[in-house]
């Protein structure tokens, strides 16, 4: 059982992106199963393709996948005729994704706001900070569709 075939550079791009993802906060398992699907030429990959080209446990794959499911980065699909999932990442769905980031930044920001509230004032510098990030992200949440709108145009020339 060998998985599918990678160049050199696609694992190198596998391990690196898996790296970033894992700085971000992912698992190293999750991780390498995300950057395997955006960079394998077959943009939809089986469990068997996955976890053998990986070289990880089949526990180890399963896990990251559910976790890649329940977190929206991956979806899977079906073919007729044939029992096997075929999982595939959501890069097509990156502004919801984005989207969907920018809101849960804002529910922070308005738990920053409560802690904010209940802070000393004698804590001026660390206050200010802390107002800083909450109107910035209150600022970028309200510009986010014309970024969008900014973005097509600039997309379309």
């Amino acid at each position: 059982m060998e998985g599918i075939k990678l160049t050199d550079l696609q694992k190198t791009l596998v391990e690196k992106l898996g790296v970033v993802f894992e700085h971000a906060g992912s698992q190293p398992a999750p991780s390498r199963v995300l950057s395997l699907l955006l960079v394998a030429d077959n943009t939809e990959l089986t469990f068997d393709e996955i976890w053998q080209t990986l070289k990880i446990s089949k526990s180890a794959a399963s896990n990251a996948i559910n976790l890649l499911l329940t977190t929206n980065k991956i979806e899977y699909i079906t073919r007729t005729g044939n029992r096997k999932r075929y999982f595939r990442s959501r890069i097509t769905s990156w502004r919801e994704e984005m989207r969907n980031s920018l809101h849960g930044l804002l529910h922070v920001s308005k738990l920053y706001q409560e802690v904010l509230d209940q802070r000393p004032k004698s804590t001026k510098e660390f206050n200010a900070s802390l107002k800083d990030v909450i109107e910035f992200t209150e600022f970028l949440h309200q510009e986010l569709d014309s970024i969008f709108l900014k973005w097509e145009l600039r997309k379309k020339k």
